[in-house]
């Protein structure tokens, strides 16, 4: 009596819940940071929850890039489903480490195609997808517009807190190409390994009778963007970086993708991904929008008066 009674097997075993196992690979610290916290929400909103279906192996070195390749190796070993990697610094790291988990690009490379991380953008083959953070006409426009905005510029020194060999490879040639067609000298980078180095590096830009500044952001001067907005202005060079964050730390003006929202939609290449999709057969994205950020405060410490032409282009004016 009691057995008839009782519910059948099937129904008192609930279903086994996959668990999802990715790891983020980042050169500056993230759990915290804008970095990642987007991505954790876009996973959400796509019904993954840490601690329940979801376990994310979180690397990142601290600002210190020659930490990523064991990072890397540490994700491998680990069994991770997907490798997310934020910001160029940790992508080579990664392929070394595997060819056969996949590797979401989060904001990692300008030019996959021309790095040899894809046959092409439409159906990069391989193990690495994602998205990109630059286009090929990025440059231009942001000494276009510092420029502009600081019409006395004639020499541009670069903050590069990357690899030199990315700077030769895929820097140098398009900024000089943009320099030229401004009539300034083409731009030349100032290398900076860690924040500590950050005074130096000002200094050297000076002896070099730098006048403007661009900021490169794959390593450590992304979470010291507040210290490089600041030095920068001490040493009166209009700056110029790719991400708003700099123009909200107190930098001049940034030109670029919205971070964030790179951040966000990698998630749905990771969803994709654990559904079975392969990482050769997603197409690599391009950034879907620019915006360009003014920070009239630090132009008012700088002396200049930038003009309405620019403002009017702005999609966002800090006062």
């Amino acid at each position: 009596m009691l057995g008839a009674l009782a519910p059948p097997l099937a129904a008192q075993i609930a279903p086994e819940r996959k668990v999802s196992r990715i790891g983020t690979l980042s050169a500056r610290p993230g759990p915290a940071d804008v970095l990642t916290s987007p991505f954790v929400q876009g996973m959400r909103e796509l019904g993954y929850v840490e601690g329940q279906n979801l376990v994310i192996e979180r690397r990142d070195a601290d600002g210190h890039a020659e930490r990523l390749p064991a990072l890397a190796g540490e994700l491998v070993r680990s069994r991770v489903d997907v490798i997310v990697i934020f910001g160029p610094a940790p992508l080579e790291p990664a392929r070394k480490a595997t060819s056969m988990i996949p590797i979401v690009m989060a904001a990692s490379s300008s030019d996959p195609v021309a790095e040899g991380l894809a046959v092409s953008l439409a159906r990069p083959g391989g193990n690495v997808t994602g998205l990109t953070y630059a286009e090929p006409d990025r440059f231009g426009k942001q000494l276009e517009y510092l420029k502009t905005a600081a019409s006395r510029i004639a020499r541009v020194a670069v903050l590069w807190d990357l690899d030199p060999k990315i700077y030769e490879r895929f820097w140098a040639a398009p900024l000089a190409e943009a320099a030229r067609k401004l009539g300034i000298e083409a731009p030349e980078p100032v290398l900076v390994a860690d924040t500590h180095a950050l005074p130096a590096a000002f200094a050297q830009m000076k002896r070099r009778r730098a006048d403007a500044l661009m900021v490169a952001s794959g390593g450590v001067t992304f979470p010291a963007r507040a210290r490089v907005a600041q030095l920068a202005i001490e040493n009166q060079l209009p700056g110029m970086a790719a991400f708003k964050e700099f123009t909200q730390a107190g930098l001049l003006m940034s030109y670029g993708p919205d971070l964030s929202d790179i951040q966000r939609r990698a998630a749905g290449y990771v969803d994709r991904i654990l559904k079975g999709a392969k990482a050769g057969d997603l197409p690599i994205e391009l950034p879907n929008k620019h915006e360009l950020l003014m920070n009239l405060n630090t132009a008012k410490t700088l002396g200049l008066t930038i003009p309405q032409s620019l403002l009017l282009r702005a999609d966002q004016v800090i006062q």
